[in-house]
């Protein structure tokens, strides 16, 4: 998907490593701009999920997202000064590049429908119907990881 707009660096690890930056950007996101209620937005899962941290070239953490054992991403969170400058793209492919590696035949995520053409060119083919998660309106996507044989 090309190089962003912005420099960045990501980081891949585990929640212990990861958790003091991720849960900044996650509440700054969900929790003040969206309103998602705390106790929604952080759950037992974080700890089961490699996690991304995309910093900029101060160091600062600007984005965050996370993969789960079953090959979902979810927690996809851009803090507001840096979209659209492709950081969310980067991390978004890093993602994708780690299911790969690791195996996973597909990831799957749960897309806030305003997002959707954002996933769409990054692969992702909607599925189902809209729906409601913690009061957002919703839609899952999928891409297969499969490499065409030539």
């Amino acid at each position: 998907m090309g190089t962003p707009d912005m420099p960045c660096r990501i980081v891949v690890g585990g929640w212990n490593a990861l958790a003091n930056d991720a849960r900044a950007i996650r509440h700054e996101v969900f929790v003040l701009e969206q309103q998602v209620p705390e106790e929604l937005e952080l759950d037992a899962m974080d700890a089961q999920c490699l996690h991304a941290v995309a910093y900029d070239l101060d160091g600062v953490a600007v984005a965050t997202g996370r993969l789960l054992p079953d090959a979902h991403i979810g927690r996809m969170a851009v803090r507001e000064t840096v979209r659209g400058s492709g950081v969310g793209g980067a991390l978004l492919t890093k993602l994708i590049e780690v299911a790969r590696q690791r195996g996973d035949s597909e990831v799957v995520l749960s897309a806030q429908v305003h997002a959707e053409s954002f996933y769409r060119r990054h692969g992702f083919v909607r599925e189902g119907a809209e729906y409601l998660d913690a009061g957002i309106v919703h839609v899952t996507m999928r891409r297969s990881l499969e490499t065409i044989a030539k």
